[in-house]
């Protein structure tokens, strides 16, 4: 008897679908399927199905199963930045092709270094949600090094550094310019020597100080460090700190000298918990930067946003 071959697979069951891939991308940043079911909305059999249908349709493992977590593999990592662009893509042919007023407005997912997520950014946020009253904004907070990685990965749609990034594959925007100041404790030897002689601090007595420093990565360590070893030869981490405001407190609580921008030391300066000393050091200036993954579909909402950035700047005078 001639032995019957079996019947040929739908042509539609060999194909990636976008429910297969939101699965896998809600699966890696949830850490477990019943997690990640609740993120999208549906039932965690159906994420279950989705992320096996992928992973037969790829042909291996996507996870690895540690405990209760599934964590992302080799393979997975390697195929997330994808996966999450095409979810994207998607995401704004929805944005600019759906039907207007029957759904809700598409969320911005920005990022932010620390200084700008905390001082600058609120403000921008507040005047643009005024001009457009149903904008869903989702800021994420982290140094430099982690905003750039989140745009590089199409974690988010826009990202705001405070220094330089030779991230790969993003494109960089000068946005604004601001000052840092070094300050002190009203209390601090140094803060107290400059007031009483009225003069600026000498080098020697700078580089022998103790400095609050943030951690490596951050753009605001990266650019105190380039505008004062120069100058002091010796800049010494002597206590470092995971955010500007940790280093605003802790230069407030007499711990020692602070590089930091104006923005995060002003309310400590209107209060006098901080002074800003005197030295003979040069003005330290630095360029903050609008950063987006060159790949990234720039939806009317995100340009919007952009556009309101900008002009703001150029309102109050700045290029």
């Amino acid at each position: 008897m001639q032995k019957k071959n079996p019947p040929a697979a739908s042509p539609a069951a060999h194909r990636l679908t976008l429910r297969q891939l939101q699965a896998f991308v809600a699966v890696a940043r949830a850490g477990s399927t019943m997690a990640a079911a609740r993120e999208i909305a549906l039932s965690q059999s159906a994420t279950s199905a989705s992320l096996n249908e992928l992973e037969d349709l790829l042909g291996g493992r996507l996870f690895n199963r540690v405990g209760r977590r599934l964590v992302l593999n080799e393979h997975g990592r390697s195929m997330l930045p994808q996966a999450r662009f095409l979810l994207d893509a998607a995401r704004a042919m929805e944005s600019d092709f759906g039907s207007s007023g029957r759904s809700p407005a598409p969320r911005l997912r920005i990022a932010a270094s620390t200084t700008i997520g905390n001082w600058v950014l609120p403000p921008i946020i507040a005047s643009y949600r005024r001009e457009e009253r149903d904008a869903r904004v989702a800021l994420e907070i982290g140094n430099t090094s982690q905003v750039a990685q989140a745009v590089a990965r199409y974690e988010v749609d826009l990202g705001f550094i405070e220094g330089p990034t030779q991230e790969p594959h993003i494109h960089v925007q000068p946005w604004r310019e601001e000052e840092l100041v070094i300050v002190a404790s009203p209390r601090h030897a140094l803060a107290r020597a400059a007031r009483g002689a009225r003069r600026k601090v000498p080098l020697a007595a700078l580089a022998g100080a103790t400095w609050l420093l943030r951690e490596p990565g951050s753009g605001t360590r990266e650019i105190v460090e380039r505008a004062l070893q120069p100058q002091l030869h010796r800049l010494e981490p002597d206590i470092e700190l995971g955010s500007s405001e940790a280093i605003v407190q802790a230069a407030a609580h007499g711990l020692g000298l602070a590089c930091v921008s104006r923005h995060a030391a002003e309310d400590m300066l209107k209060l006098r918990r901080l002074v800003i000393v005197p030295t003979v050091l040069p003005p330290v200036r630095r360029t903050l930067y609008l950063v987006q993954h060159e790949r990234r579909h720039v939806s009317p909402t995100l340009e919007r946003f952009i556009a309101h950035c900008v002009a703001g700047d150029r309102k109050r005078g700045r290029r």
